[in-house]
């Protein structure tokens, strides 16, 4: 697997699931959607976009960075497990995963955006090849 490889392995059936999320996708992610296609954070991402096993609420390949919108499911006990195994195992590729919930979206997405800024200057930091 390398890291040119954006889907990092993806099976067909992963990406029929992408196909079926993003005709699905939830008001908080289409508000995110909106700022993320204009690209005000000048990178380019993907929305349900299949890496491995997983399907990923936004992906931007030149970041290595997935940005995930949860909803109230993700406070049950079993979902933060699997969450945390999913972003273990994603995070394997050199891929971060951050996530923002639904009510922070809905109530201050200036704020959203702020913090996906900074997250997107970290990335760009730790992405620079080494000076000789």
């Amino acid at each position: 697997m390398t890291a040119t490889d954006m889907f990092y392995g993806a099976k067909p059936e992963v990406f029929a699931l992408a196909r079926i999320l993003r005709s699905k996708e939830t008001d908080a992610e289409k508000r995110l959607w909106t700022v993320i296609q204009k690209n005000l954070l000048g990178f380019k991402f993907r929305r349900q976009h299949p890496i491995s096993f997983f399907v990923a609420d936004f992906y931007c390949h030149a970041l290595r960075l997935i940005i995930e919108v949860d909803g109230d499911v993700h406070n049950e006990f079993e979902q933060a497990l699997w969450d945390e195994g999913r972003t273990a195992e994603i995070e394997t590729f050199g891929v971060k995963v951050i996530r923002f919930r639904n009510e922070e979206i809905y109530s201050d997405l200036q704020n959203v955006i702020k913090e996906l800024e900074k997250e997107i200057a970290v990335r760009v930091e730790e992405l620079k090849p080494p000076t000789p």
